[in-house]
């Protein structure tokens, strides 16, 4: 993937339309530039024509600019908007043990960092552009003016690029290092953000944290930076004192090794100085040129990362009947196995075999210890995992990867690390509306949210507060199966109560099915199926329907 290929895939017509008008820009300055010094050297009646070409100039410049940069612009931009929403699609499309072992750290500097310095080149590529056919321009006329003294610029100007080049390949290689660093910046600056309260109250772990993680990586980032720009700047004004250089050259020892008309040395001497100018802007945005090519190849690498193993797109291939249109009947997974690495283990941990059936009207409750792989069950009953043998049946139907994408959108889910999304979901109707305002007063948050134009008035509340949001959104979602994974934990024993007693037999009676991964054994006894989950195997446990209330 390159700057190049990505815009001919956006709109090839208007590649070709700005660099048309690119070179129509540039040919005509060259041509103003050829005017003005033949008014330098000519006097007489001539001047009158040379200034109706001037204004003639003046104008295609100005017309060839204007539309140069802006289709320049419009493409920039677009092209920009679809690497953004492409690589946002790719994350999402991408399996979620892919994105875990990604870290989200590189997929927050993917989509800030690396897109940010690709829209950067972005929002300098018209300009880019104007000076590249400038630059083209200024040569056409010098070789137009002497060919020999073209050479000899060319060869002179080939030699400063290439120790130009020369010097920014270990530029890059020093950018490259401290993009690499800034992934380990982003982790720190997270753990930063999402750990401020335990930094706050101890000052040890906060100086540790500070001194020993979070100082050298800053360091390194810095480091590798400035000496990677160190190198480029000195390389700039390499470039800039080239021409100054030729200038020198042409003035004083081109006379006295050719015979030059001087004419022919004062329009090129005009027509370097004014091309410096230009070619500077060309060198110095070869560094942003690299570092977007550092970035894109980053983007590259984690694309790759993230391509599902082998599996069609989900908008690629149809769905199964079962999965699409008929009514749900019931999920079974059946002997499903999901391998993984424990922390501190070396060996790995294996979930299963599991045979587990669900069905509509049903409430199941799933306990276990920490580490028991409750969390790894939710993920693959949820089509978040694919089991590495067993099968996933919908229906009756039975899941491939294919179908994993349908399959996922039977269910509603509550993790324990939720995200809360301020905008409901739902055609935004003043039924719909309606149905949300109710939620809200049965779950107790009347007097802290509105519903204004489809989204909460507010997120800003207590953690419980923020759950009964998400289970409003969960509701109004209205899938066949909902997962509760410890929804109940950050609650009131008040509100404890209204969920597992009102709440969870609602949504029972309502047809749905009903998972709940949950510690508080007062009311496990309400459930249809209490299972527990201990070292990766499944079993029942048993408690009495007839069972009162009182015992909560």
């Amino acid at each position: 993937m390159n700057l190049i290929s990505i815009l001919f895939k956006t709109s090839w017509r208007r590649v070709l339309g700005a660099a048309l008008a690119s070179v129509a820009s540039g040919l005509s300055i060259a041509a103003m530039l050829a005017l003005i010094n033949t008014a330098l050297v000519r006097a007489g009646s001539a001047q009158e024509k040379l200034a109706w070409g001037f204004a003639g100039l003046c104008v295609l410049v100005l017309v060839s600019r204007v539309l140069s940069a802006t289709l320049l612009l419009r493409l920039s931009q677009d092209t920009l908007a679809a690497l953004r929403m492409h690589l946002s699609r790719q994350i999402l499309a991408a399996p979620l043990h892919r994105l875990e072992q990604a870290g989200k750290h590189r997929l927050l500097a993917a989509l800030t960092d690396d897109v940010t310095i690709v829209a950067e080149i972005f929002h300098r590529l018209p300009l880019l552009c104007m000076n590249g056919a400038i630059v083209t321009g200024c040569l056409a006329y010098l070789g137009w003016m002497s060919w020999q003294l073209l050479l000899a610029t060319l060869a002179l100007l080939a030699l400063g690029v290439g120790a130009f080049l020369l010097q920014q390949k270990g530029a890059f290689a020093a950018l490259e290092r401290s993009r690499a660093a800034g992934d380990d910046l982003h982790l720190h600056l997270r753990a930063l953000t999402d750990g401020v309260k335990e930094l706050q109250l101890h000052q040890p772990k906060r100086e540790a944290f500070l001194t020993g993680a979070l100082g050298p990586t800053l360091d390194r980032v810095r480091r590798h930076f400035v000496a990677g720009m160190t190198v480029l700047l000195a390389a700039e004004s390499w470039a800039s004192m080239l021409f100054l250089m030729l200038v020198g050259l042409v003035l004083f020892a081109v006379p006295a090794l050719l015979p030059v008309d001087s004419a022919v040395l004062g329009g090129f001497a005009l027509v370097l100085l004014y091309m410096r100018g230009p070619f500077e802007g060309l060198v110095v945005t070869l560094p942003d040129l690299g570092q977007s090519r550092i970035a894109l190849a980053r983007i590259e690498r984690l694309r790759t990362e993230l391509q599902q193993d082998g599996a069609p797109a989900p908008a690629q291939v149809p769905s199964p009947p079962a999965m699409t249109g008929a009514p749900f009947r019931g999920l079974e997974l059946a002997g499903v196995t999901h391998a993984y690495h424990r922390e501190l283990e070396e060996r790995s941990f294996t979930l299963g075999p599991i045979d587990l059936a669900l069905r509509p009207g049903e409430l199941v409750f799933l306990i276990g210890g920490n580490g028991s792989g409750k969390t790894t069950l939710a993920k693959l009953l949820l089509g978040l995992y694919a089991p590495e043998s067993g099968q996933v049946r919908i229906n009756g139907a039975a899941v491939d990867a294919a179908g994993r994408e349908a399959y996922r959108q039977h269910f509603s889910a509550i993790y324990a690390d939720f995200y809360l999304f301020d905008d409901l979901p739902g055609d935004g109707t003043p039924e719909a509306a309606a149905r949300a305002q109710q939620y809200l007063e049965r779950l107790q948050l009347a007097h802290k949210v509105r519903i204004d134009g489809g989204r909460f008035s507010t997120t800003a509340l207590s953690q419980g507060q923020r759950k009964r949001l998400a289970l409003l959104s969960a509701y109004l979602e209205d899938r066949p199966v909902y997962l509760f994974d410890e929804w109940a934990a950050d609650q009131d024993p008040v509100f404890k109560r209204v969920f597992y007693t009102e709440l969870l037999p609602d949504l029972r009676a309502r047809g749905k099915a009903v998972f709940v991964i949950t510690h508080d054994d007062q009311y496990f006894h309400l459930a249809d199926r209490c299972l527990k989950l201990e070292d990766g195997q499944l079993s029942d446990l048993h408690f009495p329907r007839h069972a009162t209330l009182a015992r909560a």
